[in-house]
C-alpha cells in the first residue's frame, strides 16, 4: 500500500524515522515479540504502523510533543498502546523539565499532561495513563527532582509490562468462549500492534490457537486506514494462524451463510452500562451478529471501562480529516472538493454485546451491575 501521503505529513510534523527492514521482516523473532513501543536510552521508539506491511520502521521520539504527534498521526494506535505511549511520553517530557522546585516542576508537568490528554479524545486508556502518572507525581513532593524523573520513567516501564501481562491473562479468559474449529470474525486491529504486546481481541485468538483449537480468522479490511488488511492479517500470517480478509460490507453475507462462528473485537472505551466505543464499523457488525444469532464479544482491559460515562451517548467520538477518505496514497479517488464525514469510532449499545472479556474474567449481562462488581474486585 502506498502510504506516502501519511508519511509525508508525518515527516512535515518534525518526527524522524529509521528503517529496520523490509516487508519480510517478521513481527516476531522466534518467540520474541518485536515491541510496538519501547525505551531506547532516553528516547522512545515505536513502529510506524502506517508503513506496515510494506516495511517496518522505528520512529524516534525525543520529547513529549513527538509522542503526541505520533498518537495524532496514527503512527501508534489502539487504545492500550496509546495509554502506554502517553505514560512514556510524559516520563520522557519530564526529563527535560529544568525547574528547581517541586511546585515549578509540577506546574510544567501538568501542562504537558493537558497537552497529552488532547492527543485523541475517544480512547479512555490515554486519560487513565495520564492520571496514573499525575497521581505518582503527587506522592513525591519531598523527593529530589532527579529522583522524581527516575520514578516517572520507571512507572511508565511498569505500565508497559503490566499491559503485556494483562493481555495474556485476557487471552486465557477469552479463549474459553472460542469453540474448537471456530471461524472468528474480527474488526480493525486489536493485536500486539494495538497494545504493548500480545493483544486484546487477537490475544484471545492467539490463546485459542496456542490451545490447539484449529481456528480460522476472517478480518474486516476496516476502512479508511485498512487496519484489518494491513495489520491484523499481517500479525496472524506471521504467526501461522489462518486468516482471510473481506471488504467491510461483506460481513453480513458471510454471517447469513453460517460462515462465522463468533465475533471478537477490541474497544477504545466502555461505558458503565456496557456500551462500547470501537473503530467505525463495529456497530453494524454487532447488529448483524445479533440478527444472525452469532455471539459478539468485546476484549478489553479493565482500564478501558470508564465508570464516569453512564452510557455510550456520552462518549466523545473523534472526527478525523477528509483526506483519509478522499485519498489513497497520493491519489485523489473522489471528486475534488467533495464533502466527507469521517468519524473514527462508533458506539455499540450493550444489548448487542454477548460478553466483555477482561483480565479479571468474563463480564456477562446485566452489564451495569457486573461491571460495578468487576471494578471493585481487587
Amino acid at each position: 500500500m502506498n502510504s506516502s501521503v501519511f508519511s509525508d505529513a508525518f515527516e512535515a510534523a518534525g518526527l524522524r524515522s529509521s528503517s529496520i527492514g523490509g516487508a519480510s521482516f517478521p513481527i516476531q523473532r522466534g518467540s520474541e515479540m518485536i515491541p510496538t513501543i519501547e525505551w531506547n536510552g532516553m528516547q522512545i521508539r515505536m513502529i510506524d504502523q502506517r508503513k506496515l506491511p510494506s516495511k517496518i520502521e522505528w520512529f524516534t521520539c525525543r520529547g513529549h510533543k513527538d509522542v503526541i504527534r505520533a498518537i495524532q498521526w496514527m503512527v501508534i494506535r489502539g487504545a492500550p498502546a496509546i495509554g502506554v505511549a502517553a505514560a512514556m511520553g510524559l516520563a520522557l517530557g519530564a526529563q527535560s523539565i529544568r525547574a528547581k522546585t517541586y511546585v515549578s516542576f509540577m506546574r510544567t508537568f501538568r501542562e504537558m499532561a493537558q497537552e497529552m490528554l488532547l492527543a485523541r479524545p475517544t480512547a479512555v486508556n490515554l486519560r487513565w495513563a495520564v492520571e496514573r502518572m499525575t497521581a505518582l507525581m503527587k506522592k513525591l513532593p519531598d523527593r529530589p527532582l532527579d529522583e522524581i524523573k527516575s520514578a516517572l520513567k520507571k512507572e511508565s516501564e511498569v505500565i508497559l509490562a503490566e499491559d503485556i501481562d494483562i493481555n495474556r491473562r485476557m487471552g486465557k479468559v477469552g479463549q474459553r468462549v472460542v469453540p474448537h474449529g471456530a471461524t472468528i470474525l474480527t474488526h480493525c486491529n486489536a493485536g500486539s500492534l494495538a497494545t504493548a504486546g500480545y493483544g486484546t481481541a487477537l490475544g484471545v485468538i492467539r490463546a485459542a490457537h496456542e490451545n490447539g483449537k484449529n481456528i480460522t480468522v476472517i478480518a474486516d479490511e476496516t476502512r479508511p486506514w485498512l487496519q484489518g488488511l494491513r495489520l491484523t492479517a499481517f500479525e496472524l500470517m506471521e504467526e501461522g494462524i489462518p486468516v482471510s480478509v473481506i471488504a467491510d460490507n461483506a460481513a453480513g453475507s458471510l454471517m447469513k451463510q453460517k460462515k462465522i462462528t463468533v465475533v471478537i473485537t477490541g474497544a477504545d472505551r466502555i461505558a458503565a452500562n456496557g456500551d462500547v466505543a470501537n473503530k467505525i464499523g463495529t456497530y453494524q457488525v454487532a447488529v448483524l451478529a445479533k440478527e444472525n444469532k452469532i455471539p459478539f464479544y468485546v476484549a478489553a482491559p479493565i482500564s478501558t471501562i470508564d465508570p464516569t460515562i453512564k452510557n455510550g451517548d456520552m462518549i466523545p467520538v473523534e472526527e478525523r480529516g477528509p483526506e483519509e477518505i478522499r485519498r489513497f496514497g497520493r491519489s485523489e479517488i473522489g471528486p475534488a472538493g467533495v464533502s466527507v464525514l469521517n468519524p473514527a469510532f462508533d458506539i455499540t449499545p450493550s444489548k448487542y454485546v454477548t460478553g466483555i472479556i477482561t483480565e479479571k474474567g468474563l463480564i456477562h449481562p446485566p452489564f451495569k451491575t457486573n461491571i460495578e462488581k468487576a471494578l471493585k474486585d481487587p
